[in-house]
């Protein structure tokens, strides 16, 4: 079973629901790490002023802003502490849309949610009342210091959390600036009935199994080979483990009773959410807002 990252308690009306937030995918990439090849060691990256090239002691580096070419705005670490929100450790639900509403480029990372502490009934509640309804839920949570926009919706037995986009994020379809080729074209009937039987022929069930990565079972099957020949270096790495909090469960009854009196409601955030984070330490442009 995997390792819960974090652990909390989905916010709805004034009930709470003890859940544990699981990863939904894995990345395969193929990581090369740098290594020194006359000893092995890994290889780090040094703090180098790009205009002289010398390198800098991590005392003399601050965190800046670029406002414009070649202007910087500092921001001290306290700043940036200050603008982090507060971690509540809960997914609060502040809405509920159709789930055919939200349109995929806002999609962002998938998430499993299993129940906590003896929360299976009310979770079992929230999946089958999104079921029923055709609905999933609007939230907010805090994930490593940083607000996310998020979906709930039902998969299976289970429930699924999708982080989402802010909309200044996501770039409006217009940016294609499509011509009048693709938007005024009138397709032949003919070419359209070709073109069905087509992907018709081509239909089939969807199988994940029969899909591979060609590259990295190409790399790994190197890998494996020169590991078979002796060809192998040691390098050590460190590990550690982050502690997680929990939630408990209230009564159900009375907190559906006393959300449907229309206490305890969780806001909506504003359209255009004034969540601050950390600037890369590669100082960020400022860009124009999509349409």
């Amino acid at each position: 079973m995997a390792r819960a990252i974090w652990k909390g308690a989905i916010s709805f009306g004034l009930v709470h629901i003890p859940v544990s937030l699981n990863t939904a995918v894995r990345t395969e990439r193929v990581d090369f790490d740098w290594l020194d090849k006359r000893s092995m060691d890994p290889v780090g990256y040094k703090r180098v002023n790009k205009t002289t090239g010398k390198d800098i002691d991590k005392d003399n580096v601050v965190k800046g802003v670029e406002y414009e070419k070649g202007r910087y705005v500092i921001i001290s670490e306290e700043e940036i502490r200050n603008a982090r929100p507060e971690a509540t450790q809960t997914i609060d639900i502040f809405s509920f849309v159709e789930a055919t509403d939200i349109p995929l480029q806002h999609f962002d990372t998938p998430y499993y949610l299993s129940p906590d502490r003896r929360g299976g009934k009310v979770y079992a509640l929230l999946r089958e009342t999104l079921e029923s309804t055709g609905k999933v839920a609007l939230a907010t949570v805090v994930l490593h210091t940083r607000q996310h926009l998020a979906l709930l919706r039902p998969l299976e037995d289970a429930l699924v959390m999708i982080t989402l986009r802010w909309p200044e994020e996501v770039r409006g379809i217009d940016t294609l600036e499509l011509d009048k080729s693709v938007t005024e074209t009138k397709v032949d009937k003919r070419e359209l009935d070709m073109a069905k039987r087509l992907v018709q022929d081509m239909s089939g069930p969807w199988s994940p199994d029969d899909y591979h990565d060609a590259f990295r079972q190409t790399i790994m099957d190197l890998v494996e080979e020169k590991a078979s020949k002796g060809k192998i270096s040691v390098v050590e790495k460190g590990d550690g483990e982050a502690a997680h909090k929990g939630a408990d469960i209230l009564d159900l009854t009375e907190l559906l009773k006393r959300s449907l009196g229309g206490k305890g409601a969780t806001a909506a955030p504003k359209k255009k959410a004034a969540v601050k984070e950390e600037p890369e330490k590669k100082p960020a442009k400022r860009t124009r807002k999509a349409s």
